[in-house]
């Protein structure tokens, strides 16, 4: 009898911090869904070219075989009189598939690349939503699922970029000051204020009159102001944490003020970092979206939701541009959201006592 009550009385199995912490976000259904939500979408967009493409993934024509995806074919291949690149979606070259048995070509599940004009479409541009064009297509005839599928990932990995480099140069702000204090954070303190009083708005037209526009120089004109609202939250940890006993006893042990703020306060300072990391991205979402939408954003050629906002606006008659670039938007700050509140449970020090 002791035995067995030896077993059913044994000791639960002790969970670390990290763990403790991802099974409360786990437990915020909302935000665990969101997350897994968010990552397939993600994972899709990564793997727009595949998904949507005016090229073939595989073709196979009079014995032989093509990629079309991967290198251009000349149409003379293909029963054709010039040499320049196949267009695939031609009555012509689809009729030559269809001429010898054996012939085929796997296309992808939507056949229009961002780029793709749909010249044989069967009302004036833009043309509401068919059979070809699942969502319709906008004032120059391109398909708007695919400007959808591709502008996505050009937010999201703008995004990305944007609030890695924000929280790179946040940190290292927000560490210097906080640790070393003093002059060191005054002398700080007042370039963040007069850094962060620049009109950033002009600067940007400024520098879009000057220079062609891209993505490149967008990133970096954004990082230039977008790092200032992190490092005061972690500047604010760094003072709290450098006070603590643990700093001291690293201090008498003789560690270096590099090796005490990489190893002990650095990570105990990260909460905050982690919390907003989702709020960070839907901020960059949104002015990449708006700069676009003014006209100073990315190249035109460029997918863009903001773009495809600016053609809605211009065509108030074809709803299907507005009206699915909008919903594109909600859905994915919305799953940005959710993702920041779960991360701000999971993380708060309260919950850490309850659970």
């Amino acid at each position: 009898m002791a035995t067995t009550s030896a077993i059913t009385s044994a000791p639960p199995v002790s969970l670390s911090p990290s763990q403790r912490a991802w099974r409360r976000f786990k437990q915020h259904r909302l935000g665990y869904w969101s997350f897994l939500i968010f990552a397939a979408l993600l994972v899709l967009c990564l793997f727009a070219d595949l998904l949507s493409n005016d090229k073939p993934l595989v073709a196979r024509y009079n014995g032989k075989w093509y990629v079309p995806i991967v290198h251009n074919v000349p149409e003379t291949e293909f029963g054709g009189d010039f040499e320049t690149p196949t267009d695939f979606l031609d009555p012509f070259i689809v009729a030559q598939f269809k001429k010898t048995p054996g012939n085929f070509a796997i296309y992808p599940l939507n056949r229009y690349h961002h780029n793709t004009i749909n010249y044989f479409a069967k009302s004036p541009n833009p043309s509401e939503p068919s059979r070809d064009n699942w969502l319709g297509t906008d004032d120059r005839g391109r398909d708007i699922v695919a400007r959808l599928l591709y502008g996505f990932r050009v937010s999201i990995g703008f995004a990305l970029a944007l609030t890695a480099i924000g929280v790179v140069v946040g940190v290292a702000a927000g560490a210097v000051q906080g640790f070393y204090g003093g002059k060191t954070d005054l002398v700080f303190q007042r370039f963040i204020e007069i850094w962060g009083s620049m009109p950033e708005l002009y600067l940007l037209i400024i520098f879009a009159a000057m220079f062609n526009p891209s993505l490149g120089l967008l990133l970096v004109l954004l990082s230039l102001f977008g790092w200032m609202g992190l490092s005061d939250y972690v500047r604010a940890e760094f003072l709290r944490n450098r006070q603590l006993d643990y700093v001291r006893s690293a201090r008498a042990l003789g560690l270096s003020n590099w090796q005490i703020i990489w190893r002990h306060v650095l990570p105990n300072s990260m909460t905050p970092v982690v919390t907003f990391l989702p709020f960070r991205m839907s901020a960059a979402i949104l002015a990449l979206t708006s700069l676009d939408f003014l006209g100073l954003g990315v190249p035109p050629d460029t997918p863009s939701l903001g773009e495809l906002l600016a053609q809605g606006k211009n065509n108030l008659d074809a709803w299907w541009i507005s009206l699915s670039t909008f919903l594109v938007l909600v859905v994915t700050l919305l799953l940005l959201t959710f993702m920041g509140d779960a991360l701000r449970d999971a993380l708060d020090p309260r919950k850490e006592l309850e659970s």
